[in-house]
């Protein structure tokens, strides 16, 4: 079911058991490919996301001439070429829906000796690039945009780089990794000074590959000089796929699941700050590291949520999560706040607008406002959804036919499949009620 008709119908289920390990981190998925690509030795992977997003990464560097292996059950390997031994394409490299893809490989690209061009699929072509091409041109790259910013991008290559302190304006960890990436092939110190904390798995992933990357507060810098080696990853579940599960488990009447191997970087965890918050029974369970990265099972049992104020400091680390944090927000007692979260405004869509459009569908009360949105919990009802593509919004309002009175119909749904190709599969098997649609 590839077409854009494809629609997701959820329905009302009191019940969810059983044991789930989620897709693989899209993130740390994209940047195994990429810096595996460019790692000297062959890099052995389990755990990669076969979603459409992390796939466009993967053809990408095989159309620049590295060796990689077909994704079995989530294990490759890639056979790496070093920082300098990647060749011109043939054509555009079609970054599909994935704006990591396309933000983190324009810094990657700056530092070639060849041109090179990047295009996406409708609603990438809408998101903003001035945002990475505007840091790069001070290191002395050429990155040229379609009108306002956006894709498709031009790449000049063979421009001789300069590391540069940037101060970001605002927090992004894809602008972060962008500058890192250039950096690799910039001449002498490139720093990144960060106003909150993003994710760093760029970071923690170029040190597993020997890479030297200092982190002092919020200044983050490299060098260039150094190489990478090729290592073994094991890429833990996605805590961005994991929180439908939570958010479906807390707001169902009789909910015991337990979410295995979830990558709970403390970047990345502010969902767990806030559902806990929120008053949700949740527990973190055998803790430990894998790959640099830090893991978890998370127990999740059926919780009466309240209404609360979300903190600041912990929007950048939820920034993927809060669609499916407005469903929790929709079936908690009392009112929720959510200020700060501008960024939401440009991802897959406009995520504040479009969730609210789709919680007023369903009677819920909600005040949008410029940086966020106030959501009153009550009672949804049935009714048709428009995920405007998004499959964050796609798979948050299935989450939401738990507690309707009647059926939801999400509509345009095969996005979906960038990031967690198997989610009503999963779904169903714990106890939700998701069928598919193609008419």
């Amino acid at each position: 079911m590839s077409s854009s008709d494809l629609k997701f119908i959820s329905r009302p289920t009191s019940t969810l058991k059983g044991t789930v390990r989620v897709a693989g981190d899209k993130s740390i998925s994209h940047r195994s490919i990429m810096l595996g690509s460019l790692a000297e030795g062959t890099t052995k992977v389990s755990g990669f996301l076969e979603g459409e997003d992390a796939l466009s990464t993967l053809a990408a560097f095989r159309a620049m001439g590295v060796e990689i292996t077909d994704p079995v059950n989530g294990q490759l390997e890639i056979k790496g070429v070093g920082l300098n031994g990647l060749k011109q394409p043939d054509a555009p490299l079609d970054m599909g829906n994935s704006g990591t893809s396309m933000r983190l490989l324009t810094g990657l690209l700056s530092g070639q000796k060849f041109d090179s061009s990047l295009i996406g699929d409708e609603s990438l072509s809408k998101r903003p690039m001035s945002r990475v091409a505007a840091p790069l041109s001070l290191m002395g790259g050429q990155i040229n945009t379609a009108s306002e910013g956006r894709p498709p991008l031009q790449i000049k290559g063979g421009k001789y780089l300069v590391g540069i302190e940037y101060p970001m304006p605002m927090a992004s960890a894809q602008v972060k990794s962008c500058i890192l990436l250039a950096g690799l092939y910039a001449e002498g110190e490139t720093a990144v000074i960060e106003p909150a904390p993003t994710r760093d798995h760029t970071e923690r992933m170029l040190r597993a590959f020997g890479y030297e990357v200092k982190t002092e507060d919020a200044r983050i810098s490299l060098r260039s000089g150094g190489k990478l080696i090729a290592c073994e990853l094991d890429i833990p579940a996605d805590i961005s796929s994991a929180t439908f599960f939570m958010v479906a488990a807390c707001i169902a009447e009789d909910a015991d699941l337990l979410l295995e191997h979830v990558g709970v970087n403390p970047t990345r965890d502010g969902v767990i700050t806030i559902l806990k918050l929120m008053g949700a029974d949740l527990v973190l369970e055998n803790e430990r590291m894998v790959g640099g990265e830090p893991v978890a099972d998370i127990r999740v049992r059926s919780s009466k949520l309240k209404g609360i104020q979300i903190p600041e400091d912990q929007v950048p680390l939820a920034i993927d999560e809060f669609p499916a944090l407005f469903i929790a927000a929709a079936c908690a007692e009392g009112t929720t706040v959510l200020t700060g979260a501008e960024e939401l405004r440009v991802k897959e869509s406009d995520r504040i607008q479009v969730m609210a459009d789709g919680l007023k569908v369903l009677g819920i009360k909600h005040k949008v406002n410029p940086d966020g949105i106030e959501i009153q919990g009550g009672q949804m009802n049935g009714g048709q959804i428009d995920s405007h593509g998004d499959h964050r919004i796609a798979m948050s309002f299935s989450v939401a036919g738990i507690r309707a009175k009647k059926p939801i119909e999400i509509l345009d749904c095969k996005n979906v499949a960038t990031s967690f190709p198997n989610f009503v599969e999963l779904a169903n098997v714990v106890g939700m009620s998701i069928e598919t649609s193609n008419d």
